[in-house]
């Protein structure tokens, strides 16, 4: 009789497609069903798994080199060890052994399998990669960790989820400029669309910055005025959609970055997008959309000089309701009435800026003390001076006239995934996940991952009169 260690032994010699079909004709000669169908789906997708894990090692190992020398870029690297090393693939991880070669005594060993086949962050397959960038974009680590568990196949801690999304966020931003431009070039602007409208808005996450509270301390020794709570920043969200001639939206292209002073990089990202767009649509009608932000109108009146405006009639309703508040009293009926009346003329009526005006002023006169029906007042002036307020002409052209686009990215780009509960975010780590997160929402993250891609790639190549060396062939191990 054969011991149960000598039958494990032989279990342990086949290979994963061996103990596939063996599980498979098993099944396959009795037509009894199993007692627990989610157990057999288990059971086989662990097989399954076990057999792409085994065919991904093998191609893996055919990107290896084994020479004493090769060329990088056209750089001369020698060999110095092989030795074992662990990826990760779609099924699970896998052990290949490969060489590695270094330029100079003092320089990290690289591999030249892992620059051939474009393995990311030294342990992710390009597919698996994939994949966790993806759900990491969408999901906490300890959401993923979770879903992949479940799901079987790979199982990525959250330790190589972060440095999977870190990473990844490093090697777009050195490069940002290049990969956008590209991004950009391999798309066309809707062929039905007549308007484009740009827009930007921020939202404050927290922070993880140590220093932060120490620096509000000294800016208010200083006698400098400190915005927002301390611990939290304004992370900024900018939006180009295309709309049709009815007026309705076809596609809009996000973008969102880490807080950081005036918005610098935000703004400098819709620049080129606007430039690229008018360079291949100059007949579209642009239209600057925001809400009442000083600085968001200065960058906007300098970006479209000659596009259509308008302050967001939300935005606007909600100030026309803060003086009448003031004046008959916040949640009373005669506020409601005399707001519902006026909204009406404002949204509708051609002179409806100048009819809120009017009302507003015999308000002041009426409470002269009312210090918001004051302000309010100047605020309605001096958008309409600004021609921001035409909302009746605009709507009966088709042309947007509310920044709900750009507030809905502020929410799905930002609040949604960073603002998380006992969540707090550096620069590099918010910025990769916003990133990756405006690629998905923009319909672009397919090209820009797949350029991505190819950053973890390089030419290797061999020097003239430098051959193979011979070695036993050994199968990658699962």
């Amino acid at each position: 009789m054969r011991t149960s260690s000598a039958v494990i032994s032989e279990k342990r010699r086949q290979s994963a497609m061996e103990q596939l079909e063996e599980f498979l004709n098993q099944r396959r000669a009795t037509t009894k069903a199993v007692s627990d169908l989610a157990e057999f789906e288990r059971k086989l997708h662990t097989l399954v798994a076990a057999v792409e894990c085994e065919a991904v090692g093998e191609e893996l190992t055919k990107f290896d080199i084994d020479v004493p020398e090769i060329k990088i870029e056209g750089r001369s690297y020698k060999q110095v060890l092989r030795s074992g090393e662990t990826y990760l693939c779609l099924g699970g991880e896998i052990r290949v052994e490969r060489s590695l070669y270094r330029a100079e005594r003092d320089q990290r060993a690289i591999s030249a399998m892992e620059l051939r086949a474009g393995i990311v962050e030294g342990y992710w397959t390009p597919l698996a990669a994939e994949i966790g960038a993806w759900t990491i974009a969408h999901m906490t680590p300890r959401e993923v960790e979770e879903l992949f568990k479940r799901i079987g196949g790979m199982r990525p801690g959250r330790s190589s989820l972060d440095r999977l999304v870190r990473g990844v966020g490093r090697r777009w931003e050195k490069d940002r400029q290049k990969l956008e431009e590209a991004v950009g070039k391999e798309e066309e602007v809707p062929e039905q669309a007549v308007s484009a409208a740009v827009s930007l808005d921020g939202v404050m996450i927290p922070l993880r910055d140590g220093e932060r509270t120490e620096k509000r301390e000294l800016s208010k020794a200083e006698g400098k005025r400190s915005r927002g709570p301390a611990g939290y920043g304004e992370a900024g969200c900018g939006t180009v959609s295309f709309y049709d001639r009815e007026g309705e939206l076809i596609s809009t292209i996000r973008f969102a970055r880490m807080p950081e002073s005036g918005k610098k990089t935000l703004k400098q990202m819709l620049e080129k997008e606007v430039k690229a767009i008018k360079e291949e649509r100059p007949d579209l009608l642009f239209v600057s959309l925001a809400d009442g932000a000083k600085d968001n109108w200065t960058f906007l009146d300098k970006l479209l000089p000659e596009s259509e405006k308008a302050l967001d009639f939300c935005h606007s309703a909600d100030h026309l309701k803060d003086a009448l508040d003031a004046a008959y009293g916040e949640g009373s009926s005669k506020s409601a009435s005399q707001f519902e009346k006026l909204r009406h003329k404002l949204r509708y009526d051609s002179n409806g800026a100048e009819s809120v005006i009017r009302a507003l002023i015999h308000l002041r006169e009426r409470f002269p003390r009312r210090r918001i029906i004051v302000r309010e007042l100047a605020f309605f002036r001096r958008n309409r001076k600004r021609k921001r307020m035409s909302y009746a002409e605009m709507a009966e052209r088709g042309l947007p006239i509310g920044s709900g686009i750009v507030e809905a990215a502020c929410k799905t780009l930002v609040t949604q995934r960073l603002k998380c509960s006992g969540m707090r975010w550096r620069e590099d780590g918010g910025q990769a996940v916003l990133t990756l997160r405006s690629l998905i929402q923009s319909d672009r993250f397919d090209r820009g991952w797949k350029l991505l891609l190819n950053s973890y790639k390089a030419e290797v190549s061999l020097p003239k009169n430098v051959l193979p060396l011979t070695r036993p062939h050994r199968s990658a191990s699962v």
